[in-house]
């Protein structure tokens, strides 16, 4: 074939796979933004503790792309509607009539607006249910001053519905304003920009003048104080907890500048975060203007401040250049677990990084043993139609970063860097897909340098089971000495006393106890209890790895430190394994369901769902 005639052919696949994107919509939104689109947001809410419940109006913006539309359609879930109102060219507000669908277990109700013409907002009175899926409502007891009651939101993927009703999907980018009444004596904050010497006297008001996806909209509301940390950073918590949080995220300005040294400005303006109680489900949400945290990642020893680097990196993938749908999310996690490797190197040095990268690759490879195959792809060619691909988390932030880390190896990062800025510069407060990303890729990197990747294995990486085995794994010095150590102790050659741990960084304590899970028995579990405090370390991820070993050896003396632990963290990533861990055995089981019992109720939802699960075997 002639090399016009290829030229041809190629340009042609790329524009028929992005013609393919522009209208193939997400199966997880019932919006059909194809032929109108949410350009801008405005909240009017008050906060009801009493009723648990958000009530007041949502008023949309529009940008009509089909002139022949006369219907909006939105996302909700249980959500109380009272009227609709469109507004006229005269800027008057008129009632329309709307529907709702019937509900649907996973996406919830779809909501169609009738309107005249089309207008260029729409405004919809509304409350939240007290059960709304995006919301935690917790009790004065359950914070730390048991003062005040704290409410905190948490969309991804496809809950923002059930608080606001958008077009709820990662598709659709809107700028976004608010004002939220809240009860004195609480301050409330969102992922926009945060005064910290508001008062709130007439309502918080909000402004996020950036367009971000609807999941990237939240709320905290709660007795919080505010620490500056830097000339563009700070903290909110707790006043329980706000020194030492304080104290823990002393480097986020330091990150900050790491960061844009790789890839860019900061586009964002501030970055705070705030430190949430600790029913949080997940590590960190990477919310623009205001990362949230849980506060299991307080060690008071700063070793855990990769989750801090992690959230950071979201500000260029997942904030900045955001999936189009759930089906690409290893744009989003992928993405930012290299660029946290990348943003540690440079804080911290190689050692440190390399530490923290090979304990990634080696709970990405045991993760491998329960996960199915046909899910073990960084994307799935099967329309995106359920968020289990979502839900299924944990090895598209490992794969998709060893993917990249094999690009970077092989290009040499004289020429990847560039190119992976350059991605977020072409591609700033955009959605996109994976088909993109690949016709990218192939432009500005593999057409200079072919011998980077093949297309086997470049199809091998995204579609294929697995690493690949041509993956080159990532070797640290102190952890591959740690081995010798580790072996030389199971066999009984070393005595738990004589263990030379003055020097270990949390990463050496994390793969110990990983390496010696379901070898070493219970009396080897007491032995280092016993030598090092381990059940009542401050280093959470530590904390959880010696109870999950201590529940598969049999070591019962850690019960005490474990049901304080199950009581007070409401983090899936500690909390689900331990109760599988702990559903295996009758004995151990009756415990746990024990305990559940009296811990549910201050889980996320999420973290309810997913219990159960477990709790059920499924």
């Amino acid at each position: 074939m002639k090399t016009s005639t290829v030229l041809r052919a190629t340009a042609c696949a790329i524009l028929s796979q992005w013609s393919a994107y522009a209208f193939a919509l997400d199966p997880l939104s019932y919006a059909k933004y194809d032929q109108v689109k949410t350009t801008a947001l405005h909240l009017d809410l008050k906060a009801d503790f009493t009723q648990k419940t958000l009530g007041g109006h949502a008023e949309l913006t529009l940008n009509w792309i089909d002139r022949k539309a006369a219907t909006l359609d939105l996302d909700t879930r249980d959500l109380a509607i009272s009227k609709i109102e469109a507004q006229d060219a005269k800027g008057a507000w008129a009632p329309v009539k709307y529907t709702l669908d019937k509900l649907d277990p996973e996406k919830g109700q779809a909501l169609h607006v009738a309107l005249p013409g089309q207008p260029a907002k729409v405004r919809i009175h509304y409350k939240t249910a007290p059960t709304a899926a995006a919301l935690q409502w917790l009790t004065p007891k359950q914070t730390m001053s048991g003062k005040f009651p704290f409410m905190f939101s948490q969309s991804q993927p496809i809950n923002a519905r059930s608080f606001m009703p958008v077009q709820d999907t990662p598709a659709v980018r809107f700028t976004y304003t608010a004002r939220i009444q809240a009860p004195e004596g609480m301050r409330v904050v969102m992922s926009a920009d945060n005064d910290p010497k508001a008062t709130g006297k007439d309502g918080w008001n909000f402004k996020m003048p950036q367009p971000v996806p609807s999941y990237l909209v939240a709320i905290g509301i709660g007795e919080l104080e505010a620490r500056t940390l830097g000339g563009r950073t700070g903290v909110y918590a707790e006043p329980q907890r706000i020194k030492a949080a304080e104290y823990e995220l002393a480097d986020t300005e330091k990150m900050v500048a790491a960061a844009e040294s790789l890839y860019g400005p900061y586009r964002w303006g501030r970055y705070d975060m705030l430190v949430l109680p600790p029913s949080f489900p997940i590590g960190g949400m990477e919310n623009p203007r205001l990362t949230f945290l849980t506060p299991t990642m307080i060690a008071g020893d700063r070793s855990l401040v990769d989750l801090i680097a992690h959230e950071l990196a979201h500000s260029w993938s997942g904030n900045l250049v955001t999936n189009a749908s759930w089906k690409h999310w290893w744009l989003n996690e992928g993405f930012t677990t290299y660029v946290t490797t990348r943003i540690i190197e440079k804080l911290y040095g190689e050692e440190v990084a390399t530490m923290n990268l090979q304990l990634e690759q080696e709970e990405a490879i045991e993760s491998l043993k329960g996960i199915p195959k046909e899910k073990q792809a960084l994307v799935t060619r099967k329309p995106d139609d359920s968020s289990k691909h979502y839900t299924d988390e944990g090895l598209a932030y490992p794969k998709g970063a060893w993917f990249l880390r094999t690009l970077e190896q092989r290009a040499g990062r004289a020429a990847f860097d560039p190119f992976l800025r350059s991605w977020f510069d072409q591609h700033a407060f955009q959605s996109v897909t994976t088909d993109q990303f690949v016709a990218f890729l192939r432009t500005n990197l593999l057409a200079k340098n072919p011998k980077i990747m093949s297309d086997k294995e470049l199809e091998e990486w995204l579609y294929g089971p697995g690493i690949p085995a041509s993956a080159k794994h990532a070797v640290s010095s102190r952890l591959t000495k740690l081995n010798d150590t580790t072996a030389r102790w199971l066999k009984g050659d070393i005595k738990t006393a004589q263990l030379d741990t003055k020097g270990w960084k949390a990463e050496e304590w994390m793969k110990f106890l990983n390496d010696i899970d379901n070898k070493a028995n219970a009396a080897k579990l007491e032995e280092l209890d016993k030598a090092f405090g381990l059940a009542k370390t401050g280093n959470n991820e530590v904390a959880f790895r010696f109870y999950r070993a201590s529940v598969h050896a049999g070591y019962q003396g850690v019960r005490p430190q474990m049901e304080a632990f199950l009581m007070s963290v409401g983090r899936q990533k500690f909390v689900v394994p331990l109760y599988t861990a702990l559903r295996a055995k009758p004995e151990d089981r009756a415990w746990a369901e024990r305990i559940y019992k009296s811990a549910r109720e201050r889980y996320h939802p999420e973290t309810q769902g997913s219990v159960d699960k477990a709790m059920a075997g499924k």
